[in-house]
């Protein structure tokens, strides 16, 4: 059985490589592309670039809230990574009063069109905050409205040997029809837990390729570099004892990650897609921020997964992705529910 897969907001690819690397434990069960959606040009390209190079016509640059679904072809399972931008801690916490928060509606739409076997919808753990708790008990129960059986559960990929410490809330929905031989569990971090997955692995080993796409180094300023040469691995421009010359001169909230080196024999901090000077992730021993390809690493892209777009533009593909290997493990555990294949797994930590 392979499950023609649609996705929304998709990004560049990181659920859809996930989906394409995942098989059922017996081999029976896969994942194909069908078609994408997302309103940012670069990310389109990218995912044409790498997911579908044969079919580019079956990715759709367009702002969902204009997009014409029926005009898409029949599809057995959704993914919607819909835009956490008004749920996420480091933002503004809009919810549903953004311009974003609304935007889960269209996954929504999406499965009364199609009514696929099952979906998966991912977003920041800040989702269950917003509006007071109001707005992810609001999607919830929209999507059982749909006529899905859900099952959310927020996911630390640090514990699933990702060398990154990334939560996210995702949502595993089993069409209802289909729930009562069907019934979804979390996979288990436990078969993770002997992996070494610091980041000095992730991006040492194998060394990146000289020809590897996506890898040129960022121009650092003198100063950002004397910086970084008082800042120990772990800590952060506040927390390191820097000359008063060179300490920043914030006032108000200090975020934990400005100017912070990561720790090479821990998972790195959360990759993000945005941010002025200080946030793009400092390497442990050179006075530098990580390039573009060493931030893919730690998302579990492969070397040759290419990004397409200007330097900066690539930098937020990248931190907006889901890491590939996380939702391979996730869209595995959905295949061997529907194979009939037990496999280790977990409660869900969220309740309906």
């Amino acid at each position: 059985m392979k499950y023609r897969l649609g996705e929304l907001f998709c990004g560049p690819g990181g659920i859809a490589y996930g989906a394409l690397k995942a098989r059922s434990a017996d081999g029976k069960y896969s994942i194909a592309h069908e078609w994408a959606n997302d309103y940012d040009k670069d990310t389109c390209d990218t995912y044409c670039h790498n997911i579908c190079p044969d079919k580019p016509e079956t990715v759709y640059h367009e702002d969902v809230r204009k997009f014409d679904m029926k005009k898409l072809s029949p599809i057995d399972a959704l993914a919607f990574g819909f835009p956490c931008n008004d749920y996420s801690v480091v933002g503004e916490q809009k919810g549903m009063d953004g311009i974003f928060g609304p935007l889960y509606s269209y996954g929504v739409k999406a499965l009364k069109i199609f009514t696929p076997d099952w979906f998966l919808a991912e977003n920041v753990g800040g989702l269950r905050n917003a509006n007071d708790g109001k707005a992810f008990t609001k999607i919830i129960s929209e999507l059982k409205k749909a006529g899905y059986v859900v099952v959310p559960h927020l996911y630390k990929f640090e514990e699933y040997g990702i060398p990154q410490a990334r939560h996210r809330l995702i949502i595993v929905g089993i069409r209802k029809d289909l729930s009562k031989n069907v019934v979804f569990k979390v996979p288990s971090p436990a078969p993770y837990k002997d992996i070494d997955n610091s980041c000095r692995k992730a991006i040492e080993e194998p060394p990146i390729p000289i020809d590897a796409p996506n890898n040129e180094l960022t121009n650092q300023s003198d100063i950002v570099v004397q910086r970084l040469q008082h800042i120990l691995p772990g800590q952060n421009a506040f927390t390191a004892d820097i000359p008063q010359e060179l300490q920043l001169n914030v006032r108000g909230a200090r975020m934990s990650q400005i100017y912070k080196r990561l720790d090479p024999n821990k998972p790195a901090y959360t990759v993000t897609g945005s941010g002025g000077g200080g946030t793009h992730i400092y390497h442990w021993a050179e006075p530098r921020a990580l390039t573009n390809r060493e931030r893919a690493r730690l998302q579990t892209f492969p070397d040759t997964f290419e990004f397409l777009g200007s330097k900066e533009s690539v930098r937020k593909q990248i931190g907006m992705a889901v890491p590939c290997e996380g939702a391979r493990i996730i869209f595995e555990a959905i295949l061997n529910t529907f194979a009939g294949i037990e496999y280790e797994s977990i409660p869900a930590n969220i309740s309906e």
